[in-house]
């Protein structure tokens, strides 16, 4: 961020200021100063007014110019073909040095006497405004010939570059950088309110209307008008050569110099084209597109709002009508929808994506002063705006705890007068905690850490008494560390079931998963430059990078693997969620005396204890997936809380072949399933249960899950625990099956009797039999 020293007395008067101490409250507050240069003038170069000027009679490239310099008339030789237009000018007079071995001396040019010498502004020292000499114009200052340049501050300025972190996009502009400069020099800050003097005599909404489509979530003004005669200034020339943005058109070198000033985002679109005068309106309509507005004026794509517009309508100083916007959007919104479609962005977005200046009536206010004062320009009366609705953002900041963030004892007074003054709005309570009330523009500020930094800065760190180190911590019990012990005791559980743990790349192969049939990644939202050929995509499965893994120990010689991983993965939109997958391969356990060094391999129902003894509980139904891990003879959906969380599977025939691999299982379950609830505590019984065996003859084809569901649904106040325990099929039964249910039955007021247990398994009984056909075997 450049500035000058006079384009901050637009708003701070730092008359009483000196280049050191400006220098040193900048550093202080944050705003560290890259570099500091103060430009001089010197002496003897004053002031000219040109009163003729005539082609040399031996030269087609010189002029010949009667100049006034105060003390007299000097006729001076110039060579810049600008000269013909100037009227004010900045003449070296003989004697005056511009370098070392630069003194200006009278000399004869093509025989033509010449008493000084005309300058541009490079040859002051200043920067490069352009071909030819500097006409000077009352922008900066009273031109009273004779007078010195050097006296005119504005020329001779002081030029600071200062360091922005990237949270303060606030100080992006010179009334940020003077906002704080005022809290802590103590110097009041400067308010900027103007009206339109001249405007025109229509108003603006009276030719355009405002069309809203869908939540805009952005505040937008417009402003139109007629442009006339205008130029940079100047003035306006050296301040945009200071900070390198100077360019050959004058409106887009007037918008630039009001967003460095306002720090409000400002474009400017072409609407000559519009015929208001024959009573054709226009009409802009903004429309919400996936989060991104579009700013279509007339049935046509201007702009997507805060992110880039169309360069083919951008105005230009031939423009001769100019629709006018000023934007403000979150910048984290912004940025996050700008990387989450890949959008291409305009220089503007720099400032917008890292927070401008919210307060849009600013910049329409200093754009309607500037063209006024300027050129001939005017517009229209009135504008037309969507103001977004935004909730004020309040901390609560507790005195003690700032103080304990700093190390030294701040007065709650101090504290409240530092944040008032940069103008948070504090709420005065006597208690040690209080209220603060953010401004919209500082949107990095989120917490009472924030809060303090502010507080430090303004302090100033050099003025914080140093002590020894102190280590505070207090118990911070959230969900993110209930996240990590879950993941710590599903990692215990797993290691102690004989699995060890892999970690993979969050990539995948995008054959593989597409040859087994797992969702891939919208090829809009996928990486472009993938680490190798291999991991060319997000992973949307842990599986086959747990696949992968065992293949390579495998071919190590290992009879047996077990791995778990616990990870992310992606659905096709790019959307992360965590889950626990799990592989066993091989052998079901490891070589001994006990199994006579032949191990059986892993099966179905071992591979189901292991994943019981990690997880808990949970229950299987047939399969719903439809990747082609699946063996269809032996897989299952997990059911956890009566929802599918997750699958079981044998590892398909032809992807064992594919990957050389033993008889192989695996799991993938959601991590949100297997997050510990909050389970209320219930009484335990202190009287006997019993239990009891119900054997029925059901369809063959009947889920035990649905049975399972109708008993629930009895909710059977002494039923308190039920589970199969043995299915049988043979051909006496055909199309049946015997499945035997055990029941647990107790209660928790009074000794169990044959009538309360009867009645039990009777309702049990009959219920199945109404539901199912169920019978006694």
């Amino acid at each position: 961020m450049i500035l000058t020293r006079t384009w901050l007395d637009i708003f701070i008067d730092l008359k009483k200021v000196s280049n050191e101490k400006l220098y040193e409250t900048l550093n202080s507050i944050g705003l560290e100063v890259d570099n500091i240069k103060e430009y001089t003038i010197p002496p003897k170069v004053v002031v000219g007014k040109i009163l003729s000027c005539e082609k040399h009679p031996d030269a087609d490239k010189l002029n010949i110019c009667q100049i006034d310099i105060g003390s007299g008339i000097r006729q001076i030789v110039c060579g810049a073909k600008n000269v013909v237009d100037a009227e004010y000018v900045a003449v070296a007079t003989v004697g005056a040095k511009l370098g070392e071995d630069f003194e200006i001396k009278h000399a004869k040019l093509r025989g033509v006497d010449s008493e000084g010498m005309v300058c541009s502004a490079s040859e002051l020292g200043l920067p490069d405004i352009g071909d030819g000499i500097m006409i000077l114009d009352e922008s900066i200052g009273e031109l009273i010939v004779g007078r010195e340049l050097n006296e005119y501050k504005k020329l001779a300025d002081t030029v600071i570059e200062i360091e922005l972190t990237a949270n303060r996009g606030d100080c992006l502009s010179i009334h940020g950088v003077a906002r704080d400069l005022s809290a802590s020099l103590k110097i009041p800050l400067n308010r900027f309110d103007y009206e339109s003097q001249n405007p025109e005599k229509i108003g603006l909404a009276r030719v355009s209307k405002l069309i809203v489509k869908g939540k805009i979530d952005a505040s937008v003004q417009y402003a139109l008008a007629n442009m006339e005669e205008l130029y940079t200034s100047l003035l306006f020339s050296l301040r945009l050569a200071f900070i390198d943005e100077l360019q050959s058109d004058a409106l887009k070198n007037t918008l630039k110099y009001i967003t460095h000033t306002t720090g409000v985002i400002l474009r400017a679109y072409d609407v000559g084209h519009i015929k208001l005068e024959e009573d054709e309106k226009l009409t802009i309509k903004l429309e919400n597109n996936r989060g991104i507005v579009d700013v279509i004026i007339n049935d046509k794509l201007y702009s997507k709002l805060g992110i880039t517009h169309v360069q083919e309508i951008e105005a230009t100083e031939k423009s001769s009508r100019v629709l006018f916007e000023t934007s403000y959007m979150n910048p984290t919104i912004l940025t996050n929808l700008v990387a989450e479609n890949r959008l291409e962005t305009d220089e503007l977005f720099y400032n917008t994506s890292r927070g401008s200046e919210p307060n849009l009536c600013f910049g329409i206010n200093y754009l309607t002063y500037l063209l006024e004062s300027y050129t001939k320009s005017k517009l229209f009366e009135g504008n037309i705006s969507l103001d977004e609705e935004r909730e004020d953002k309040i901390v609560t900041v507790c005195t003690t705890e700032v103080c304990q963030l700093i190390g030294n004892d701040i007065p709650k007074i101090n504290i409240m007068t530092i944040l008032t003054d940069l103008r948070f709005k504090v709420q005065s309570t006597a208690d040690d905690k209080f209220g603060v009330t953010i401004p919209n523009y500082r949107h990095d500020i989120e917490n009472i850490q924030d809060i303090t930094e502010e507080i430090v800065r303004m302090i100033g760190i050099n003025n914080i008494e140093a002590k020894p180190l102190e280590f505070k911590e207090s118990q911070r019990i959230n969900s993110t560390m209930e996240r990590y012990y879950a993941k710590k005791s599903l990692r215990s559980r797993a290691v102690g079931a004989g699995f060890d743990e892999s970690i993979s790349y969050a990539f995948s192969d995008k054959l593989l998963l597409a040859k087994y049939n797992f969702p891939l990644i919208d090829e809009k939202l996928d990486i472009i430059n993938p680490i190798t050929s291999d991991f060319n995509t997000l992973r949307t499965t842990l599986l086959i990078n747990l696949i992968q893994a065992v293949e390579r120990n495998i071919n190590y010689s290992k009879k047996r693997v077990a791995l778990f991983e616990i990870g992310t993965i992606f659905d096709n939109n790019r959307k992360e969620r965590e889950v626990l997958s799990l592989i066993y391969s091989g052998q079901s356990e490891t070589e001994y005396v006990g199994n006579a060094g032949k191990p059986k391999p892993i099966t179905f129902d071992i591979f189901v204890k292991k994943l019981s003894a990690i997880i808990g509980n949970f229950e299987l139904r047939a399969s719903t997936k439809d990747n082609l891990l699946i063996n269809p003879y032996q897989s299952a959906d997990i059911i956890i809380n009566n929802e599918v969380s997750g699958f079981i599977t044998k590892v398909h025939p032809n992807v064992c072949e594919d990957f050389n691999l033993f008889d192989t299982f695996v799991a993938e379950i959601d991590f949100e399933a297997l997050s510990p609830k909050h389970i209320n505590a219930h009484t335990i019984s202190k009287f006997q249960g019993v239990y009891k065996d119900l054997s029925l003859v059901v369809d063959k084809h009947l889920p035990y899950s649905h049975i399972s569901n109708t008993i629930q649904l009895l909710d059977l106040p002494l039923l308190s625990n039920f589970y199969a325990v043995d299915v049988y099929e043979d051909k006496e039964l055909g199309e049946e099956k015997s499945l035997t249910i055990r029941l647990f039955i107790q209660s928790l007021e009074d000794t169990l009797n044959d009538k309360d247990i009867d009645y039990t398994v009777n309702t049990i009984l009959e219920k199945l039999h109404n539901e199912y056909g169920a019978k006694l075997r």
